[in-house]
C-alpha cells in the first residue's frame, strides 16, 4: 500500500514540467481557432444565397472549431491557459458566451467533478447521472423510467445539450456567491446582445439557420466527449472509503484516441487520464504529457469505432466493477433482483 501511494505521488509530480502554460502557444492557439471560427461563421451565412446543402456542411466544420474554442474555455476555468488568473478569468468569460457556459459558475461545478469523479458517495455535480445496478433495482418506477429516458441517446446528445446550454447555464446555482451571479448575469446579457444584433442586422431567420446547426452540431459532439471519457466498460467508481484520486484520473478518465484532424479540433482533451491527472496541464501539452511518462502508456484506451459501444453502457454493476447495459437486468432472477435489492437496502440504512 505505502509502495503503490509512492508511486501515485511520484506519478503526479511527474506532470509538473507540463503545467507551465506557454503564453505564445495560447496566443496562437487562440488565433488559430477564434478567426477560422468567425470566418467560417461568415461564410457559412454568405453561401445562403447559394446552397442550404453548403450552409450546413460549412456549418460542421465551424462545429468543430466551437469545441475548440470550449477547451481554451476550459482551460480557463482550470486557471492553466495564462499564467495570470485575470487573464484566465477574462478570456474564460468571453469564450463562455461564445459557448453558452458561465465562467465562475462552471468552473465551481467542474472542479467538484474533478475532485469527486469515480467517487460513488460523490456524485451529483459536475457530472452525469448514474445509477448502479442495485440502485436502479431498489428504485420506483418513475425514476427507473425517468433514468431510461435520460439514458436514451436522443435525449442525452440532442435534448441534453439545448436544455443545459440553453436553460440551466443562466440560471445561478442555489448558494452563489455574489461574483458568480453576476458573471452569470455578464452573460447572459452578452449572450442577449449578440443574439439581438445578429437577428436585427441577419435577419433572425439567416441568423437562426446559421447559428442553429453548428449550436446543436457543437453542443452534441460537447456532451459525446464528456460521455465517453468516462463512460467505459473497465472504468473506475469505488465508495468513498475506497475512492483514491490518482487511480480515479488514470483508470477513470479514457485516452480517446482520435485521428490527428479530429485530435486538434477536440483540443487534445482525448488526452483526458492526463487531464484528470493534472488540471493544471495546458490543452496544448496533454500529448507530450501521456508520450513522455511511461505509467501513462497502458492507461484505458478507446477509439472512434470502440467508444460507439459506450452507448449500451447504463449502469455500474459493483460487482463486476463495470459498466454494464439495461439488457443485464434480464440475467437475474427474480429471487437475484429481491436479493440484491435488500442487501442494498441494510447497507444503505447502515
Amino acid at each position: 500500500m505505502i509502495k503503490q501511494k509512492q508511486k501515485q505521488k511520484m506519478l503526479r509530480q511527474s506532470m509538473a514540467p507540463y503545467e507551465k502554460p506557454n503564453e505564445k502557444s495560447s496566443v496562437v492557439q487562440l488565433i488559430n481557432t477564434i478567426v477560422p471560427f468567425f470566418a467560417l461563421w461568415f461564410l457559412a451565412y454568405q453561401s445562403l444565397a447559394i446552397s442550404y446543402v453548403l450552409t450546413l456542411a460549412i456549418g460542421v466544420v465551424a462545429a468543430g472549431f466551437l469545441v475548440r474554442i470550449f477547451i481554451i474555455f476550459h482551460d480557463c476555468c482550470h486557471n492553466s491557459f495564462f499564467k495570470n488568473r485575470r487573464y484566465n478569468k477574462v478570456l474564460g468569460t468571453i469564450t463562455g458566451v461564445l459557448t453558452l457556459f458561465p465562467y465562475n459558475q462552471w468552473a465551481h461545478s467542474h472542479s467538484i467533478h474533478h475532485a469527486t469523479s469515480g467517487n460513488l458517495d460523490k456524485r451529483g455535480i459536475g457530472d452525469l447521472w448514474i445509477l448502479t445496478v442495485d440502485e436502479y433495482l431498489e428504485a420506483p418506477r418513475s425514476r427507473r423510467i425517468a433514468y431510461r429516458l435520460y439514458r436514451n441517446p436522443f435525449v442525452m446528445f440532442v435534448i441534453g445539450p439545448i436544455y443545459v446550454f440553453l436553460i440551466t447555464n443562466r440560471f445561478n446555482r442555489k448558494g452563489a456567491k455574489r461574483a458568480e451571479r453576476i458573471n452569470t448575469y455578464i452573460t447572459n446579457v452578452a449572450i442577449a446582445l449578440i443574439v439581438t444584433v445578429g437577428c436585427l442586422t441577419l435577419g433572425w431567420q439567416s441568423f437562426l439557420m446559421v447559428q442553429g446547426p453548428i449550436f446543436l452540431i457543437s453542443g452534441s459532439l460537447g456532451v459525446w466527449l464528456f460521455y465517453v471519457q468516462h463512460q467505459f466498460e473497465d472504468s473506475y467508481f469505488e465508495a468513498d472509503e475506497e475512492w483514491e484520486y490518482v487511480q480515479a484520473a488514470v483508470e477513470g478518465s479514457s485516452f480517446y484516441k482520435l485521428p490527428k484532424v479530429l485530435q486538434w479540433l477536440t483540443g487534445n482533451i482525448g488526452y483526458h487520464h492526463v487531464h484528470h491527472l493534472s488540471p493544471r496541464v495546458p490543452n496544448y501539452h496533454l500529448e507530450a504529457a501521456h508520450n513522455n511518462t511511461e505509467p501513462l502508456q497502458n492507461v484505458p484506451t478507446i477509439t472512434l469505432r470502440t467508444s460507439l459501444e459506450s452507448l449500451r453502457f447504463h449502469l455500474w454493476d459493483e460487482d463486476q466493477k463495470k459498466f454494464v447495459g439495461f439488457n443485464h437486468l434480464k440475467t437475474f432472477s427474480r429471487e437475484e433482483r429481491q436479493k440484491r435489492v435488500a442487501v442494498y437496502s441494510r447497507a444503505n440504512v447502515k
